[in-house]
């Protein structure tokens, strides 16, 4: 239609006049078709099925804005896991943030999504049980972006990725997924849920395709709308830590038609099948978040919390973290090397270095498991991993923070230990 305009004005008006013109026309075209300006007019997005659920009032959002810090100065990470409920108010957050720097970190995992439950503005997500169903008066992951970057450091946001529930009894939230989708959890040979227990969470089944695309969904929409430097996965397989002896998860008809579809089979039939197909499945689902990542906002940190035995992670919580470096779906991999052993905490790490081709492997290192773990091994864990340069994790800012004897004991080793390293 412009080109026509242009050819019936063509003749009839000095060149500029034309120009001005066919601006009029086309800005009129623009507005007949809804479109305010064809610079800031944009491709509809596909509608995204949410959770049917009212929508929270417009929380206070943080209005200052402060630049990240260059990803190069807090790469490797010299992180601390900062657990959810470890704080009330921005103050709280404030705070600890400030003693993260104090004590030499670069990078904070701050926990965000604890069991479908939700620690910033989610339209997806209720607000955990610690608020009973009332957003609290700010934002605690958008005030975290905020204090760390103020700070120097990187901001990574830690989700619990399969744990969807936790507790005797099931959450009072009519709009907790526990309630919404009862089908989208774990079941057994005969067709029960994982049984609730407030020893451990009961979980989502990665097996099915509208499980890891709601997953998915979830936490690309944190990379999109807060300034995290990096999104950090725990429980990225299929935790059984309490399932009850002789169950088999997941075997629901609607798993079990999926596995058929893809080998024919049952899975009494090929073990090894069955185990190699539910590992595949939490492998598709990091490898989907990647690719959504990749989309979203590029350059974003993707890193994975991992059990240190490799081979009875495939085998037993169907996780396969090598596989995953290697492929490049993940930027880095924490080993949950606990131990208060140095030379086994040595071989842990050498077996995964050996298995993924020297990728980014770093040590977690526990302040507290086993019981009493003594300052000196805390101290010769964290020097050894200063020494392979490929960074480090400290589980967790409730030890290390604790008002005792052991929290203020760690505090002092670690900080002798970063100041010797910032010396260099």
């Amino acid at each position: 239609m412009a080109v026509e305009m242009m050819a019936r004005l063509r003749g009839r008006w000095p060149s500029r006049a034309r120009v001005s013109l066919l601006g009029v026309a086309l800005a009129g075209m623009l507005a007949a078709t809804g479109c305010e300006d064809a610079r800031t007019a944009r491709p509809r997005r596909a509608a995204v099925r949410q959770v049917p659920r009212p929508q929270p009032p417009r929380q206070h959002q943080v209005e200052e804005v402060v630049a990240p810090p260059d990803p190069l100065k807090v790469w490797p990470p010299q992180a601390l896991w900062l657990v959810r409920r470890a704080w009330r108010s921005p103050a709280d957050i404030a705070s600890v943030m400030q003693r993260c720097q104090e004590a030499g970190f670069n990078t904070v995992l701050f926990q965000v999504r604890g069991n479908a439950t939700a620690y910033y503005e989610s339209p997806y997500e209720p607000w955990d049980e610690e608020y009973r169903g009332k957003p609290p008066p700010f934002d605690p992951l958008a005030v975290a972006c905020t204090e760390a970057h103020r700070r120097g450091m990187a901001l990574h946001a830690w989700v619990n990725v399969m744990p969807a529930w936790h507790g005797d009894a099931p959450p009072a939230d009519a709009h907790q997924l526990y309630n919404t989708h009862p089908e989208w959890f774990l079941q057994d040979q005969q067709g029960r849920r994982q049984p609730l227990s407030g020893r451990f969470y009961v979980s989502l089944n990665p097996c099915l395709p509208e499980v890891r695309e709601y997953l998915v969904k979830v936490f690309t929409d944190i990379v999109r709308r807060y300034p995290v430097d990096g999104l950090h996965l725990d429980y990225v397989r299929i935790p059984l830590d309490e399932a009850p002896g002789g169950s088999d998860y997941p075997c629901d008809r609607r798993t079990l038609s999926l596995y058929a579809q893809a080998t024919g089979k049952r899975p009494e039939q090929d073990r090894p099948s069955w185990n190699r197909w539910r590992t595949q499945q939490v492998t598709q689902l990091v490898w989907r978040l990647r690719i959504a990542m990749n989309h979203t906002r590029p350059g974003v940190r993707l890193t994975a919390a991992c059990l240190p035995d490799i081979e009875r992670a495939r085998q037993d919580s169907f996780q396969d973290a090598p596989a995953w470096l290697m492929q490049s779906l993940v930027d880095l991999v924490f080993v949950m090397n606990y131990t208060d052993n140095l030379p086994a905490f040595q071989r842990r790490q050498s077996e995964w270095l050996r298995a993924t081709g020297g990728a980014w492997i770093a040590p977690g290192i526990s302040l507290s498991v086993p019981d009493r773990k003594t300052v000196k091994a805390v101290a010769d864990q964290v020097r050894q991993a200063q020494a392979w340069g490929r960074g480090f994790c400290l589980f967790s800012s409730t030890v290390l923070f604790a008002d005792n004897v052991h929290g203020r004991q760690c505090r002092d080793a670690l900080r002798r230990i970063m100041r010797g390293v910032a010396a260099r």
